[in-house]
């Protein structure tokens, strides 16, 4: 194997006599250009056969004016295409393939709404062969005409999401799917949460079993059967369910902890089950028992962070390694050494160090193995490992024009906050900085609640770093990964002590020497925004400017706005969140506290945007003129929560480096 990672270790050399060399190796270089940040990959979401010939992945074919895919397979010797079928129509994306056979495959489909987060799956499910023929439109709310087997038919409307959980054992081109009917599905009982069995060349199917409520998916064991169904109840906590076989009806799971436990999968043998749990609300390690509940024991825990990282390789197998995303990811093997997956894991990771190896598909016979390499400095790669051989094969990188190299460091902290809770996050540095003191950006996530900031390539710190900045994230109470107890310290606590925690980083940060506490400017999005503008007001003696992209603003316009057309849990999951004490929410808004705001402020917003809508971003403009303050603005039509253009985001990152060096220094 060693000859087939030669460039690797070569790479490797390059930067470990860059680092003893400060500055050597990029002092001659011009500045990163802001439109390497800003371009996408044109490959994702890659699945392997299970024979291990074929490979189908996402491909971007068309940017402007909005994004076009493509459902591409390529034959993986020598990646030759074999097909290509366009994406439904502009805006869907094919996000997810699942192979069915060794010709076929199903592809869930996903719409964009913005470059904030991940698109959103729209519930619909298509079939395809390898070779582009026998398209069938397996389950959506689109009335299509369905190509199969040369005939035709056309489907009627689902009110629903469809995805998939699991490809029977038994094959014939099957695959078993949960669907979650819309909330205000009329011809449907929204209530219900069912399991079909779809045949995936006659989009036939049947219904395996369901369950009075909504929103649950469904646990199937190896062979197929249906055994949990886990979701939400009506407090928003984790609730689990048993299917009793003598009963034929679904229970609820004796040993489930209420809002403690989510089921991760079914061992092999069908005998245990493995799932995340809590004990007394603290982080959540990884657990086997019976399949009953009895039995239990800890496979890993970690005493800082959830157990959230699993691999799995051969199907139907299940994990063989778990562990943490806090810090730098470190996994724990959970099987014996001699399984095949595992040890192909351990000597893969060994082969790139610094670098975390996700396994994306393992063929049945276990002699392929697609896997994912990435760290903090690298956006990431695919590659195909061949057994027989013993060598791996690059198929594609995510942004190839990204030089890890020439990325920065994104180094894990901890501190104390005022009333001594120990909070994560993660501190980047310019590569190639002098002695002095940098000017800071903080960036807080967005959210806020059970989102977390983690290691891997993000593209604003990276970005920001190239031009000098040191950036500081913090995860926040309220934040995932910690565990239940450390999310609901964040309820309520919007304008409270979340930002609080925020204020403290930048104060612990300041008190290690390493930024100039004259030069700090917080820059946020979604909820991001919310904090950049707080933080702002909460200690305007640190921040000295504030940029708000695709911000929330005004708290009350909340539940008229965005809550209104949801409803249900969703609704409720807020009100736990946030509560509904106009006073407090008022005490907690930007928008009434502008005259407290007395850093320049930039806003930055999309026309198109339902997530935040463009009534919060007027809003927080409106309220700074009237105090006087008038922000810098910039909106742009057609964009949703987040901009898709490339253009687009160009002009954003130009405007914030001019705003920026307007205000806290060029470094």
């Amino acid at each position: 194997m060693s000859s087939s990672f030669s460039s690797v270790y070569r790479w490797l050399a390059w930067m470990a006599f860059a680092l003893l060399l400060p500055g050597a190796a990029a002092a001659a270089e011009p500045p990163i250009p802001i439109a390497d940040f800003v371009r996408l990959g044109n490959f994702s979401a890659p699945a392997m056969s299970p024979n291990g010939k074929y490979l189908v992945v996402t491909q971007r074919t068309a940017k402007e004016p909005r994004d076009e895919y493509a459902t591409v397979v390529y034959e993986l010797a020598g990646m030759k295409v074999v097909s290509a079928v366009r994406a439904g129509q502009v805006g869907d994306i094919p996000w997810r393939h699942t192979w069915v056979s060794d010709t076929r495959f199903v592809t869930s489909l996903a719409s964009e709404f913005g470059s904030v987060g991940l698109p959103w799956l729209t519930g619909e499910l298509l079939a395809s062969n390898v070779d582009g023929r026998g398209t069938a439109y397996l389950y959506g709310y689109r009335r299509m005409t369905s190509r199969t087997s040369g005939s035709f038919g056309t489907l009627t409307d689902d009110e629903g999401y469809g995805s998939v959980a699991q490809v029977p054992r038994s094959g014939g081109a099957r695959v078993l799917m949960g669907e979650n009917p819309w909330a205000w599905a009329a011809t449907t009982s929204a209530r219900t949460s069912r399991l079909y069995d779809i045949d995936t060349v006659t989009a036939g199917r049947r219904t395996v079993t369901e369950i009075n409520q909504p929103g649950f998916r469904f646990l199937v064991d190896s062979d197929g059967k249906p055994r949990f169904a886990v979701g939400a109840d009506d407090d928003a906590d984790y609730a689990v369910f048993k299917l009793d076989d003598d009963k034929r009806e679904w229970l609820p799971f004796a040993n489930a902890e209420k809002g403690d436990r989510s089921p991760v999968a079914i061992s092999a043998d069908n005998t245990k089950l493995l799932s995340a749990l809590s004990v007394e609300r603290g982080p959540r390690a990884l657990v086997i028992e019976g399949i009953d509940g009895s039995g239990r024991r800890t496979l890993v825990s970690d005493a800082t962070g959830n157990i959230d990282l699993f691999e799995s390789g051969l199907r139907y197998q299940g994990p063989f390694a778990a562990g943490t995303s806090v810090g730098v990811p470190k996994l724990t093997y959970i099987v014996e050494p001699t399984r095949s997956d595992a040890a192909l894991h351990k000597t893969l990771s060994a082969q790139f160090p610094g670098q975390y190896v996700h396994f994306a598909g393992v063929s049945m016979d276990g002699t392929r193995t697609l896997f994912g390499v990435s760290s903090d400095r690298d956006p990431g790669a695919f590659y195909v490992f061949d057994a027989p051989s013993g060598k791996a094969t690059l198929l594609f990188e995510a942004m190839p024009w990204i030089k890890p190299e020439r990325m920065a460091e994104q180094r894990p902290i901890n501190f104390k906050a005022r009333d001594g809770m120990q909070l994560h996050g993660y501190l980047t540095l310019p590569p190639n900085r002098g002695d002095g003191k940098l000017p800071l950006v903080l960036l807080p996530h967005g959210g806020p609640h059970g989102i977390a900031d983690t290691w891997f390539f993000d593209t604003d710190a990276q970005f920001l770093a190239s031009r000098g900045y040191a950036v500081l994230q913090v995860n926040f109470r309220g934040s995932g990964g910690r565990g239940p107890a450390f999310e609901a310290a964040g309820y309520r606590q919007w304008g409270g002590l979340m930002m609080n925690d925020l204020v403290d980083g930048v104060r612990w940060i300041v008190a290690q020497g390493t930024v100039d506490e004259k030069r700090i400017c917080s820059f946020g999005v979604s909820f991001g925004a919310y904090a950049a503008m707080m933080t702002a007001i909460r200690a305007p003696e640190l921040i000295k400017c504030a940029v708000g992209y695709a911000g929330v603003y005004d708290l009350p316009m909340i539940y008229d706005e965005t809550n209104a057309k949801r409803g249900g849990k969703g609704y409720r999951a807020d009100l736990r969140a946030l509560g509904k004490d106009m006073a407090e929410l008022n005490a907690y808004s930007p928008t009434r506290l502008a005259d407290k705001l007395s850093a320049p402020v930039l806003l930055v917003h999309g026309s198109a945007d339902e997530v935040t809508p463009p009534a919060q971003a007027q809003a927080m403009r409106e309220a700074l003129v009237k105090a006087g303050r008038p922000p810098e603005w910039f909106y742009v039509s057609g964009e949703g929560h987040g901009f898709y253009a490339e253009k687009n985001r160009q002009a954003f990152y130009e405007k914030l480096e001019a705003f920026l060096i307007k205000h806290i220094g060029k470094p």
